[in-house]
């Protein structure tokens, strides 16, 4: 269930919102005011804020920064005035995903509220799938980046695709051929025992000992793969 914060001044506004966002199975915690939206969400961490922009004390765009630098994952909605253009592009610059003018049907609300868990499901599967992970090794295929028991190693592109690799067909067997063409391409026609040399370099970066390989095996007569 998704914890929602509604920090809105107005009772009324903020009440038939409580009760529609509770209707659709929403977790509701409700602030009257900037100060108290802030310690809330402190506390509670919710998944969304809904914030109205003029809040007494603290006003909206204020609270906006403060949760976005607390909370850079949080969803984040503001309730802006009708016909305030500026309200609006403030509230994007201050880190806001979205905002609905006043006045609202609240159903409105909730789509919006639908939409963006949404699309904050979507980054976490696309960063869920950027990476590559068996223990103790970690890739991210985004910064492309490889970390052993959470220190990075330094690797070269080619190194780094010769562990992904590895990575991703643990237990398989492969030929320098087969890794002369999945790394440097069909068209290379330099002397393949580069292979050899990376595989080399690479053992002495992962390895606790280079000279006897825990992870990269040597198939004699074949080529290399990763120990299951």
């Amino acid at each position: 269930m998704a914890k929602i914060l509604l920090v809105e001044d107005e009772d009324s506004i903020r009440g038939f919102l409580k009760i529609n966002f509770e209707r659709n199975d929403y977790n509701v915690i409700e602030a009257p005011n900037g100060e108290e939206g802030i310690r809330l969400a402190l506390l509670e961490k919710p998944d969304i804020a809904i914030l109205d922009v003029m809040l007494p004390g603290i006003d909206g765009f204020k609270v906006c920064e403060r949760l976005r630098k607390e909370y850079p994952n949080m969803g984040i909605v503001m309730l802006t005035a009708k016909g305030q253009d500026m309200d609006r592009i403030m509230g994007l610059e201050f880190g806001a995903d979205d905002y609905v003018v006043k006045p609202f049907n609240p159903m409105e609300v909730t789509l919006r509220v639908k939409a963006l868990l949404r699309r904050m499901d979507e980054k976490v599967d696309k960063k869920d799938s950027d990476k590559l992970v068996l223990e103790p090794f970690e890739m991210n295929l985004y910064s492309q980046k490889l970390f052993k028991l959470d220190q990075e190693i330094d690797v070269t592109p080619k190194e780094f695709l010769l562990m992904k690799i590895f990575l991703e067909n643990p237990g398989k067997a492969f030929s320098r051929d087969e890794l002369l063409n999945l790394v440097w391409g069909v068209n290379f026609f330099g002397d393949p025992k580069i292979v050899d040399v990376n595989i080399r370099r690479l053992r002495s970066k992962i390895e606790d000992t280079a000279s006897t390989p825990r992870y990269i095996e040597t198939v004699w007569g074949t080529g290399y793969r990763w120990k299951k």
